[in-house]
């Protein structure tokens, strides 16, 4: 589990989850979920990345739980989920268990929500997208800042050419084993450079350091070769629900070239948006961009329940 420091009140703070609960995935390990806004309300379910933690998504969560209702998770190892016990616990099957289980826990039977991942987030949506219980559920889905393979070969955090090279030191800090650490200056320039737009501002770039440094090391690694060794381009072609698409275009983690060969592959693409000037961290550096394009989805595609 993360150990998240407590971060001051404001639009990038956790807000307390009207309702919490836990879903148990197909392996018997357990999700911690949280539910905001009214029951009525047309759902919308948030998976976050890697690192990353159910306060990933305050800023969405402030913006559209009077209206909506907002059903966000911690996958497996991260915020108040509990790490696997065991290597096989990590893979991309494994996501989209948890996420099976969390619609299962969540959602009434055939009714419908707009689906969001950011990162490995998107990539358990991908995981899932052919599995029965997804479809049951899924409205619409919206992709930010994922790729389907090639991760470690086409990141851009290392600033060296492409080549076998920059693929062996990339693998290697991506996947290190030395602790985080505390968050300090130093430690926010480097997450910066690594996963933010130049731009960022300072309040931002100390959210995504706190969150990401709250998850454990041994977290990290392990989900660290599931992204190195990812292949989800097959399943690209098995989300055949209305899906938008959006990237910063100063991603280098998961660089521009992801978000447009998935957005090319998919069965129904709704949008491909290109955000200037950001990076990796699209939910908190372009808050506004994100929630309008859930918005946008949740108006076209969900039916608000009668007597609602």
């Amino acid at each position: 589990m993360s150990r998240l420091t407590r971060l001051a009140d404001g639009p990038y703070a956790p807000p307390a989850a009207a309702r919490e609960l836990t879903a148990v995935s197909a392996d018997g390990a357990r999700i911690h979920v949280e539910a905001h806004g009214p029951e009525e309300a047309p759902a919308v379910v948030l998976a976050h990345g890697w690192t990353c933690s159910t306060a990933f998504w305050a800023a969405q969560i402030r913006s559209l739980s009077a209206t909506h209702r907002i059903i966000t998770y911690d996958q497996r190892g991260h915020g108040r989920s509990a790490a696997p016990a065991d290597p096989e616990g990590y893979s991309t099957r494994a996501l989209a268990d948890d996420l099976e289980a969390v619609l299962a826990a969540t959602l009434a039977p055939r009714e419908k929500a707009v689906l969001v991942g950011h990162s490995m987030g998107g990539m358990t949506l991908m995981a899932a997208g052919g599995r029965e219980t997804f479809r049951e559920h899924a409205a619409a889905v919206l992709l930010c800042s994922t790729g389907s393979s090639s991760l470690v070969a086409e990141s851009m955090v290392v600033p060296l050419r492409a080549g076998r090279v920059r693929t062996r030191i990339t693998r290697s800090v991506l996947g290190s084993r030395a602790p985080l650490g505390p968050v300090t200056p130093l430690s926010r320039r480097i997450l910066k450079y690594g996963t933010m737009g130049p731009g960022s501002a300072p309040d931002k770039v100390d959210v995504c350091a706190r969150i990401v440094h709250a998850c454990p090391t041994a977290v990290r690694h392990g989900w660290s070769h599931v992204l190195a060794t990812l292949e989800l381009d097959v399943e690209v072609g098995a989300l055949r629900v209305p899906t938008a698409v959006v990237a910063g275009l100063a991603d280098r983690l998961t660089p521009v070239v992801h978000a447009r060969r998935i957005a090319a592959a998919l069965p129904r693409c709704v949008g491909l948006t290109e955000l200037a000037g950001v990076g990796h961290m699209t939910p908190i550096e372009a808050p506004d961009a994100v929630t309008a394009h859930i918005a946008e989805l949740v108006a076209t595609y969900v039916q608000v329940k009668e007597g609602a």
